[in-house]
């Protein structure tokens, strides 16, 4: 056990101290260049630096390489191949904004290394019912997990500090689930996704200092794909992103469409007194925000209590279905 508990303890540290130390260059760097985006939420509509995305995948890498020393898999080089594909994606998408089938595609690709690696199991775990293999299915099913989570983490990308602490949440049940079902090599390695969405919520909290943009959101999704998959918890992992998956399916539902999401009118407008309000144009999609709004104007924090309230609830739910999966009728 105390093979794993250094381990553990170091790429805790490497990943959330690196983040911590290297976003605040990473925010004079951008602001020297220009890279802001207005955060029109906010009183006075203050310029903020986008993307955050460099600190993150640094954060993942540098935690990912320190494990690999201890345990040299292919896990761990999956992780961070796939993760550092899915950023280049992000990255992408941040300097020039492409159409709507652009990253869903481009992330389908990213999970190719997932296939020529092997680090994939082709059963599919539920809890109660055990395992099912479905070779041929599973191969498919990769293809689409990392876009699927991907593109949910970014969409719920939407408010000062959301995805952040809500990738936060998801990922240390995560973690947590994984101990549960003893796969202790692959909970490790998802350590560095908790601490590393938790150190860059220290500054992407309202009023953020720095937003993640596609490469930090499509990074945190990619790498929470991946880890779904190594560790045979796809149940799991979904059901720790309900929020986000809700929020997904709301807004395919009323769009009915794959677009970007720059594309599309606004489902919330700003008040005089800068609270937010569900909008009354029946074009706007429906989202969770939206929903959210539906009992009246909030605040950008009031909002951000109950998304991470709704999040909460879900990892506890994910932690209990990793118990069940140790249970067979």
């Amino acid at each position: 056990m105390f093979d794993l508990i250094v381990p553990a303890i170091l790429v805790s540290i490497v990943s959330f101290f690196s983040v911590y130390a290297i976003t605040p260059f990473l925010i004079h760097a951008l602001e020297k260049r220009n890279l802001t985006v207005k955060d029109y939420h906010r009183k006075g509509g203050d310029m903020i630096p986008r993307p955050g995305g460099p600190s993150i995948l640094i954060g993942i890498i540098a935690s990912e390489v320190t494990l690999f020393a201890f345990f040299p898999t292919t896990a761990i080089i999956t992780i961070i191949v796939t993760t550092s594909l899915a950023f280049v994606v992000g990255i992408i998408d941040d300097r020039k904004a492409l159409g709507g089938w652009f990253k869903p595609i481009a992330l389908a690709a990213s999970a190719i290394p997932i296939i020529l690696l092997g680090s994939y199991d082709t059963n599919l775990a539920f809890p109660l019912f055990g395992s099912f293999k479905i070779p041929a299915l599973y191969l498919a099913l990769i293809i689409f997990i990392i876009p699927i989570t991907g593109n949910t983490i970014n969409s719920i990308d939407v408010l000062n500090g959301v995805v952040s602490g809500f990738m936060a949440i998801a990922s240390f049940s995560l973690s947590a689930s994984l101990f549960v079902m003893q796969n202790y090599e692959i909970a490790i390695a998802s350590l560095p996704l908790g601490f590393v969405s938790l150190a860059f919520y220290k500054y992407h909290k309202f009023p953020s200092r720095i937003f993640p943009g596609d490469s930090g959101a499509l990074t945190l999704g990619a790498m929470y794909g991946v880890i779904a998959i190594l560790g045979h918890v796809e149940i799991v992992a979904a059901i720790a992103l309900l929020p986000a998956v809700m929020n997904s399916f709301l807004f395919l539902s009323s769009v009915k469409r794959i677009v970007e999401h720059r594309q599309i009118k606004n489902p919330t407008i700003v008040t005089s007194d800068f609270k937010l309000m569900a909008t009354e144009d029946k074009d706007a999609p429906i989202t969770l925000l939206r929903l959210i709004l539906a009992t009246g104007p909030m605040t950008e924090k009031q909002i951000v209590s109950v998304i991470f309230k709704m999040a909460f609830f879900s990892a506890l739910l994910a932690i209990i279905t990793a118990f069940m999966m140790g249970i067979k009728i």
